[in-house]
């Protein structure tokens, strides 16, 4: 496995690597199993001629919380470890001085599906996101790039900036990891106190119920509230919000016969957890 802290290192260990299939998984670092999960599929999906690349840069540009940027646990030497065990041929460890110009002017903002959900209460978060993952783009040009679906409204942003932009690049989003209780995994979770850890698996547990009674006929606005209630309940909880929408458009469902999903962001603390569900009518 190769490290490259610069573009030119990077551009110079992926020369001989082109044309087979490369595959990128881009992280902020911090790697879990959930990582190593889309890790060991892009591995899988390179086969033994393909390559995989991992990028690994805390990207200041998408937090729009600087506490929650200062916050964010670094990891460097696990996280390559990590990348070694699964099979990386390259990292990519750049610094914001690496990847940012002092005086970058250009920006990139989706003006749709940014607009709900994490995007309303996060203002400029998924534009940050997107230039930076543009920028790898087109560093990397990878053949495929994996995401995880517990960021489903990241996965279905960075799908319209490839098919709007024309990157030539399919992508692919994993199912969510969890912990044997049901929590998502994520990187914020080694934050969380003893007793707030305890009480998160209710997320999956309020998301689980909800799906059973979606499919079996409840309407959208009863599904939430079940979930914000069971939510609030718990001590030390703030929902952030709770809504159900067509898993596509990321908007108000129209049609009952259209994939839905159920998505909820809550912070337990001053820690905030996301999670979602698809749901489906029974027929």
């Amino acid at each position: 496995m190769q490290t490259a802290y610069s573009k030119e290192e990077l551009r110079n260990m992926l020369a001989p690597l082109r044309g087979g299939r490369l595959v990128l998984v881009p992280t902020m670092g911090a790697l879990h199993e959930g990582h190593a999960s889309l890790l060991r599929q892009a591995r899988a999906l390179a086969g033994d001629s393909g390559s995989v690349v991992a990028s690994v840069f805390l990207n200041p540009v998408q937090f729009d919380n600087a506490g929650d940027l200062s916050s964010y646990p670094q990891t460097p030497e696990a996280d390559l470890e990590l990348c070694r065990s699964c099979g990386v041929d390259v990292v990519f460890m750049p610094t914001p001085d690496v990847m940012y110009c002092s005086d970058r002017s250009i920006t990139m903002e989706e003006t749709h599906l940014s607009t709900v959900l994490c995007g309303a209460k996060r203002p400029g978060h998924f534009a940050g996101v997107c230039l930076v993952v543009s920028k790898l783009f087109n560093l990397v040009q990878p053949t495929d790039a994996i995401f995880g679906k517990k960021d489903y409204q990241q996965l279905a942003i960075l799908r319209r900036m490839v098919r709007d932009l024309d990157f030539p690049i399919t992508l692919h989003g994993a199912e969510i990891v969890r912990e044997a209780d049901g929590l998502a995994l994520s990187s914020r979770n080694v934050r969380l106190t003893p007793e707030h850890r305890a009480a998160a698996p209710a997320i999956r547990k309020a998301l689980l119920e909800a799906a059973a009674a979606y499919a079996n006929g409840e309407t959208a606005s009863d599904v939430c509230a079940a979930v914000q209630n069971a939510l609030e309940a718990i001590p030390g909880v703030r929902v952030d919000y709770v809504t159900l929408c067509d898993a596509e458009t990321l908007h108000e469902l129209t049609a009952e016969n259209r994939l839905a999903l159920l998505a909820v962001a809550a912070y337990f603390g001053d820690v905030r957890l996301i999670d979602n569900i698809e749901l489906t009518r029974r027929a």
